[in-house]
């Protein structure tokens, strides 16, 4: 009776560990990076650009434009708000930056996690955004990139709940004198998407999408850290 209760509870273990996600908020991506910042204090002129994919890929397209920066990126792939909430104090609040950069807000009007509202996304931004000044950390909060519709996401039309959001982004900087850091008026086509010269599936920029992107961001970061 006993060995077959442990059979059960074995057979329960197992299954409850493959169905339920281990590392939903992905903190392990960046755990060991991490470890080299454990020691230094706040450090001036550091920069955290914090946000999904989009994040991510930038070094990859563009690995000179991050020579002699001193940027840390800290993006992962289909992330959405309150995953990077969760993972914030690890990959930003701790690397003890000047400035961090968000860009997020378009996994979760895609509904990688579930859905969302864009009030609800509106104050998983506005979490992240008082943790950092908590901190004394500068924050620049990025637009959500313009996007026509989404390759894994075809039945939907984003274009418009991405307009709104970032009218609440902008509003809520404009409010609490942060820098918005505005990509979608820069980088929008007619049809409301991202331009096709700018990118190479509609949602995430090509070599030329980032190049304008990063002549945004100079400026930006250079405003945001004058005395």
């Amino acid at each position: 009776m006993i060995r077959a209760f442990l059979r059960i509870a074995l057979l329960m273990t197992l299954v409850l560990s493959t169905a339920l996600p281990q590392d939903w908020a992905q903190l392990s991506v960046y755990a060991e990076a991490n470890l080299k910042f454990e020691t230094e204090k706040h450090v001036p002129g550091r920069v955290v650009l914090y946000g999904n994919s989009i994040t991510e890929g930038w070094p990859k397209f563009d690995p000179d434009f991050f020579k002699d920066k001193p940027f840390i990126v800290r993006g992962i792939s289909g992330q959405t708000t309150p995953q990077m909430l969760v993972r914030f104090r690890q990959d930003v609040l701790d690397l003890k930056p000047e400035l961090v950069v968000i860009l997020a807000g378009t996994n979760d009007i895609a509904g990688n996690t579930g859905p969302m509202t864009l009030e609800q996304i509106l104050g998983n931004m506005i979490s992240m955004c008082e943790l950092a000044r908590a901190n004394g950390i500068k924050v620049i909060i990025s637009s959500v990139l313009p996007a026509y519709q989404y390759p894994w996401k075809p039945e939907l039309a984003p274009a418009t709940d991405i307009q709104y959001l970032n009218k609440m982004l902008k509003r809520y900087a404009d409010r609490e004198g942060l820098i918005y850091l505005d990509y979608h008026r820069a980088m929008v086509n007619k049809k409301r998407g991202l331009s096709s010269d700018l990118s190479y599936d509609g949602v995430h920029p090509n070599l030329e999408g980032y190049r304008v992107m990063e002549k945004m961001l100079v400026k930006a970061v250079d405003r945001a850290l004058k005395p």
